[in-house]
């Protein structure tokens, strides 16, 4: 590996013209085909299999003309205080209102709020449902601005007038202020890091021309393929944060070599062949993390887990090839801080060969020594800290997020809010019951029946008249639950439901299914619930296996996935503390707790397992290296940090402000994976990497980097420490040893 790749580092340094211009044809052909490209549809979740999607299955095939996919809006209306909707000019201007949609183009049916008995007990209070022939996306302008204006015609007979339903339904786009602070902030610690505004540049550079081409192949391909905003915004942040990470490592290392004497192409080559060997391989293990989310079985989840792979992908490929590429556009010694250009000594035998730096050694350094000598109090304070982080993830509920989590400024939330307190909670989140009766010789007759069952349970509000299909051998009744959606109350209702009308179907051969969106979110919790040990199972084991290859020992990889499941315990926590207990929720922009989205746990921890793996994988390889080359244990560990642990911590924190920049955009799932994700990143890099790791290494010594016989002849040698690559050029004599390379004292019985 290291060899393969140490060859296209000089490849691509020698042929950067080349290399270039392939990356910007790309460019331009994907931002071409994002621009030719149709819009695509935003597709309501599903999840085959369950009982709630195989009654929608149901209800298109037996209710055609109803179209389930179609958009549909309800206008609510208020009547002034201390009036009702009923007076006669309030109820003038509501039919007036409804009479100016009716006929309207896309328009289904508008329903009459005093003949359906849509008006709250108290009388101030009244909806109307509108259903169109085309989902929410296809819906033209023109229909849309046409139910705004009948809203608007209502309001200014004194009616107080808000819009539900999807009909005007808009997905953000990527692109605003919290999002700019963020790669604000990633280009500043790059600037620090780095010490170079030519390397800095180069970074984020390489990082936008992988997230642009792949955002626009996303964009392009997401009418034949399905892709949704979703799809699109997380390519676009783990592109953009990992895009950043591994031109960093491989700069970094390129800086390194080019210190110790190294011809610039040839540094070029050392750097992708060291440094890039643990880019693939962390790269890999994010790539098998979120294809594996395909497992699961939800559609949406999978296309989330595929466009985000791509992603990731294409950012090993540019850090491989057009970050070597750029080193020779750049000029290598402009890659060098100013501070070590100043040092070089122009003449000299190797004259890009850095004096050492003199002085204390680096806070890296001290860190590492000061765990080693430490190991036991570390690892409690750290992995006690983390344990009371997660405490809070034992109260964690799912749910997937309706018009109670949007803003109060929007009209869906208002309108929300409004049907609430007029016809109560359980309003918002009705439950359809479909009667499916192909052998049953009397449908209203087992209708009938299933309409008592259900009336007859606690919970239960109020029970629709049941709608007969045109082959009189479906029917489809609405039941309203006393409590809100995303309740516990509303999932032991559907629970009940379900186990009661299970006597109908045994006593007359129908099928009873209950779905609706209520319905529909509860199922895919608990699909999620059930999927997540085998994804778990899957995505560790091939991980755990992978870092065995890479590191040659059994005990490294253990530790790897150990310590990620105390960081993402700890993430998860956070996630309960913000978004259902609203802890610092104003900081984030939430309006309204509740449960957490069914999909970011199992979505969470594939991203979060994968970079996890990212920061073991940059750190120990180095740890790794020395240890080949005849470091002590101990030792091996200082030389870790001393080289990658101040770029690491810089990685860490450039993808912290990546993904907190996403917590602005005001969708839930976003929003949720935004928090999630940067406390995740924040807690495995700086608790977990950075403290836990050097002290069980620090306990397990020359244990820790053991592979047992029969491993060692079964897996097959990557040489990610680049041993190889001594047979492709001469040694070149290394500056004298700074402080920072002090051999490490520790007790000779551990090491």
């Amino acid at each position: 590996m290291a060899t393969f790749l140490y060859r296209i580092g000089r490849w691509a340094f020698r042929r950067r013209r080349l290399v270039g211009g392939l990356w910007l044809g790309a460019l331009v052909l994907a931002v071409a085909a994002a621009a030719m490209a149709p819009a695509a549809e935003e597709e309501d979740l599903s999840m085959p299999g369950t009982e709630s999607q195989k009654a929608f299955d149901l209800l298109d095939e037996r209710f055609p003309e109803s179209n389930s996919q179609g958009a549909e809006a309800r206008l609510v209306f208020q009547a002034p205080d201390g009036q009702r909707v009923t007076a006669g000019e309030h109820k003038a201007a509501v039919k007036d209102t409804l009479g100016s949609l009716d006929g309207g183009k896309q328009v289904g049916s508008t329903t009459d709020p005093y003949e359906t008995g849509a008006v709250s007990k108290d009388g101030t209070i009244a909806y109307s449902t509108i259903t169109y022939t085309e989902a929410a996306v296809d819906l033209t302008e023109s229909a849309k601005s046409a139910l705004e204006d009948a809203a608007d015609q209502a309001r200014d007979a004194g009616l107080t007038v808000e819009i539900g339903g999807s009909a005007l339904e808009t997905e953000e786009e990527p692109g605003g202020t919290t999002e700019m602070i963020g790669v604000a902030v990633a280009a500043l610690v790059l600037i620090l890091a780095l010490g170079s505004l030519v390397a800095a540049g180069l970074s984020l550079l390489t990082a936008i021309v992988g997230v642009v081409i792949s955002f626009g192949l996303i964009t392009a391909l997401a009418v034949p393929l399905g892709l949704t905003s979703t799809v699109g915004i997380l390519a676009l942040m783990l592109g953009l944060a990992v895009g950043i990470d591994y031109a960093l490592f491989i700069t970094s290392r390129f800086r390194d070599e080019l210190a110790q004497g190294s011809e610039p192409e040839e540094a070029a080559g050392r750097a992708v062949g060291t440094a890039g060997s643990a880019v693939v391989f962390a790269g890999a293990t994010v790539f098998i993390a979120l294809v594996g989310l395909g497992v699961v079985g939800i559609p949406e989840l999978t296309r989330i887990g595929m466009g985000g792979a791509g992603a990731v992908a294409l950012a090993v490929l540019v850090a491989l090839t057009l970050v070597p590429a750029l080193f020779g556009s750049f000029g290598s010694r402009r890659i060098l801080s100013r501070k070590v250009r100043k040092a070089t000594r122009p003449g000299s035998e190797h004259p890009h060969a850095v004096p050492s730096a003199a002085g204390r050694p680096g806070l890296g350094t001290r860190w590492a020594r000061f765990v080693l000598r430490r190991p036991v109090p570390v690892l409690m304070i750290a992995g006690l800290g983390l344990g009371a982080v997660a405490v809070p993830a034992l109260s964690l509920e799912l749910g997937l997020p309706g018009d109670e989590s949007k803003s109060t400024e929007t009209t869906e939330r208002r309108a929300y809010d409004l049907l609430s307190e007029g016809f109560g909670p359980g309003f918002n989140g009705p439950l359809t019951v479909v009667v499916d009766t192909p052998e049953s010789e009397d449908t209203r007759a087992t209708t009938d029946q299933v309409v008592k069952t259900v009336r007859g349970l606690d919970g239960v509000a109020s029970v629709g008249d049941p709608v007969l299909s045109q082959s009189k051998d479906t029917a489809v009744l609405t039941a309203v639950p006393e409590t809100a959606p995303t309740s516990g109350e509303t999932k032991e209702l559907v629970n009940e439901i379900r186990g009661a009308v299970s006597g109908v179907e045994a006593d007359t051969g129908a099928a009873v299914l209950v779905t609706g969106s209520t319905a529909m979110n509860i199922d895919i919790s608990e699909a999620m619930s059930d999927a997540l040990i085998p994804y778990l199972s899957v995505v560790i084991g091939l991980a755990v296996l992978l870092l065995m290859v890479v590191f040659r020992s059994v005990l490294v990889p253990i530790k790897a996935a150990l310590g990620f499941l105390l960081s993402v315990g700890a993430a998860f926590g956070v996630l309960v503390a913000v978004f259902q207990w609203g802890w610092a929720a104003d900081l984030v922009g939430i309006e309204t707790t509740g449960p957490v989205m069914s999909l970011m746990p199992i979505l969470i921890i594939g991203i979060v397992f994968g970079l996890a793996m990212d920061y073991e994988v940059f750190l120990l390889s180095r740890m790794r290296e020395a240890y080949v080359h005849g470091a002590s244990p101990g030792e091996a560990v200082v030389t870790g940090f001393r080289h990658s642990g101040r770029v690491v911590a810089a990685a860490a924190i450039i993808m912290i402000s990546v993904f907190a920049g996403f917590i602005g955009i005001h969708m839930p799932t976003i929003q949720t994976m935004g928090v999630g994700l940067a406390a995740a990143v924040a807690f495995d890099a700086f608790v977990v990497r950075m403290a836990i790791v050097p002290a069980v290494l620090a306990l397990l010594g020359h244990r820790a980097w053991s592979l047992p016989r029969i491993l060692n002849r079964v897996l097959p040698n990557v040489d990610i420490e680049g041993e190889a690559l001594s047979r492709h050029a001469p040694a070149v004599p290394a500056p004298p040893a700074a402080p920072d390379a002090a051999p490490l004292r520790l007790p000779a019985d551990r090491y």
